[in-house]
């Protein structure tokens, strides 16, 4: 009997190696690879530049200006003549601004603000004198209803900033001669008649300022009593205003040129290449590199009102 059982096991054993068959070896356990995940810090966004805060002192000017004045810059001066406590009361708020406040502000602000005491002190003169009175000699250089009939106008009327005293012209000489470099300014400074820049039926504001002065600059600039280019009279006309005498020459800091223009002197060259960002390329091409002549419009003093 045991020798039966040694024969069976051998002939199982030879019949296994036969047909391939072998003891399955023990597998070594299956290693978990856990994959290390690495977790970047999150990027540092890039912080927007703060912006300096609105000034709201210009909005004082607002109600004033969006109910007399219309989008062409004319002025209800009838209906504005029963506003007089409204206007004293608006330049009382030039008066009490502390002066620590203003000197926070942004240039930009504060060239608007003193562009809309100007404006808004202007205002104020016409109807302290509305209507106009003039005499009859004076009528043969200034119509009936020119500011001009008002004697003393920009030198004699003082008003109150910061509790500081100013005049119109001491105001225009310290702030846009001097302080502040920008010409532009001066297409915003109204004088009350049909040859100025016209009176903007808004206040002026430091966060819009550029795109403003450059509105004012088109508007004027698109009148026949600012511009005309005469291609086929060789002539251009220029506003009175523009005159080296007047505030030509307040255009040579920023835009004086000895490249082109080379005709003109100085202050006309300076004007010239000041206007050219403003009209079209065909006019532009004329001012460039034709020959012309320069003329200055006579100034209405009519009362844009």
């Amino acid at each position: 009997m045991a020798k039966s059982l040694v024969v069976l096991t051998t002939s199982l054993t030879i019949l296994f190696l036969a047909v391939g068959c072998h003891p399955a070896k023990p597998q070594p356990a299956e290693t978990q690879t856990v994959e290390q995940t690495t977790v970047e810090p999150p990027k540092p966004q890039p912080q927007k530049p703060k912006q300096p805060p609105t000034v709201s002192f210009h909005d004082k000017c607002a109600d004033i200006l969006t109910s007399y004045v219309d989008d062409a810059g004319m002025v209800d001066y009838n209906t504005l003549k029963y506003k007089k406590v409204k206007l004293k009361k608006l330049l009382e708020e030039f008066d009490n601004l502390d002066p620590n406040q203003y000197n926070a502000w942004p240039q930009r602000d504060k060239i608007a603000f003193w562009i809309n005491a100007y404006n808004i002190q202007m205002l104020n003169i016409i109807i302290e004198n509305y209507p106009i009175e003039s005499s009859r000699i004076l009528r043969l250089f200034w119509p009936p209803n020119s500011i001009r009939h008002i004697k003393g106008i920009w030198s004699n009327y003082k008003f109150i900033v910061m509790d500081e005293e100013f005049t119109l012209i001491q105001l225009e000489r310290r702030f846009f001669r001097k302080e502040f470099d920008e010409p532009r300014a001066f297409f915003a400074l109204c004088n009350a008649s049909l040859s100025s820049p016209p009176l903007r039926n808004e206040p002026y504001y430091g966060h819009k300022l550029n795109q403003q002065l450059d509105d004012q600059v088109k508007r004027f600039l698109s009148s026949p009593r600012a511009l005309e280019i005469d291609q086929n009279a060789k002539v251009v006309r220029l506003s009175a205003v523009l005159q080296p005498t007047w505030f030509g020459s307040e255009f040579i800091s920023k835009y004086a040129i000895d490249k082109k223009f080379k005709d003109h002197p100085p202050p006309v060259r300076a004007v010239l290449n000041f206007i050219t960002n403003y009209i079209s390329e065909q006019d532009v091409r004329f001012l460039e590199t034709e020959n012309y002549t320069i003329e200055y419009i006579k100034y209405d003093w009519t009362l844009n009102g």
